[in-house]
C-alpha cells in the first residue's frame, strides 16, 4: 500500500476580552486521519465545482486496482475555507467557469499547501483565466510553470515521456501540465487543454475509446501516487 506520513499544523488567533491569543495546534498525520481519502474542492463564484461527478470515483477505483492504494471509494467534498481540508493529502478541483476565493479561503488554502497538501486542478475548458487569477491571490510571487517532461509526476507507475496526454480537443492547443512550486516542492498540478477528468468519466458519457480513457486514468493515477509520496 502507498503510505502517506505528513504532519500539518495551523496557527489560529482568538480574542478573549481585550487580549489576542495566538496558538498553534497540530493536526494528526494524514496516515492517521485519512491518508487514503481524496476530497473535491467546493468553491464560490458560480463555476461548476461539481462537474464530472463520475470522474473521481472511477479514478479511485482504478488506483485501488492498479497502484496499491486503498482510497475510500466515495470522495468527500470540502470547502476551500474549511479546516477539514487538512484531513486530505490531495484535493481535486475542476469546472468550466468563474472561481472566487475569499480572504479566508486564500489563507486556508495557502496554509494547506505549504504544510504538505496537494491540489490537482483539471481545466474542464473555461477555467483557465479564473484559476490563474485566484492562484495569484494565494501566491502572488509564484507563477505557474510548465512542468518538464522528466519530472517524477510523469514517471510514477506509468511513464508519460511527452508529459500530460491529450484527452479532448478544444482550441487546437497542445496539452500542458503546469505547476506551483514552493521551496522546491510541487504543491499544485494544473492540467490545461488536456481534459484529464473527462477521460475518467463513465465510458458512455463522452464515448471515448478504451485507449483514451486508459491514458487519462494512468495519468490521474500518477498524480495520486506522486501526491501521496511527496
Amino acid at each position: 500500500m502507498i503510505k502517506v506520513s505528513k504532519l500539518h499544523f495551523k496557527t489560529q488567533s482568538i480574542s478573549i476580552g481585550f487580549f489576542l491569543i495566538s496558538f498553534t495546534f497540530f493536526l494528526l498525520p494524514f496516515n492517521i486521519i485519512s491518508a487514503q481519502q481524496i476530497a473535491i474542492l467546493k468553491y464560490q463564484g458560480g463555476g461548476d465545482w461539481y462537474a464530472n461527478p463520475t470522474a473521481l470515483p472511477n479514478l479511485i477505483n482504478y488506483c485501488n486496482n492498479n497502484i496499491s492504494t486503498s482510497i475510500k471509494a466515495t470522495p468527500e467534498i470540502v470547502e476551500v475555507g474549511s479546516l477539514d481540508i487538512f484531513n486530505y493529502p490531495i484535493v481535486f478541483m475542476t469546472g468550466h467557469g468563474n472561481i472566487v476565493f475569499s480572504d479566508d479561503d486564500v489563507e486556508n488554502l495557502k496554509s494547506y499547501l505549504i504544510s504538505g497538501g496537494f491540489l490537482h486542478i483539471s481545466d474542464n475548458y473555461g477555467l483557465d483565466k479564473y484559476i490563474r487569477r485566484e492562484l495569484k491571490k494565494i501566491f502572488p510571487n509564484l507563477g505557474l510553470k510548465e512542468i518538464p517532461y522528466n519530472h517524477p509526476i510523469f514517471h510514477q507507475t506509468f511513464n508519460f515521456e511527452n508529459g500530460v496526454p491529450k484527452i479532448h480537443e478544444h482550441d487546437n492547443k497542445p496539452p500542458q501540465g503546469f505547476g506551483l512550486f514552493f521551496e522546491g516542492r510541487l504543491i499544485c498540478f494544473y492540467d490545461y487543454e488536456a481534459d484529464l477528468s473527462d477521460g475518467w468519466e463513465d465510458e458512455e458519457i463522452h464515448q471515448d475509446s478504451f485507449e483514451t480513457r486508459e491514458k487519462a486514468l494512468k495519468m490521474g493515477a500518477n498524480i495520486i501516487e506522486y501526491s501521496f509520496k511527496s
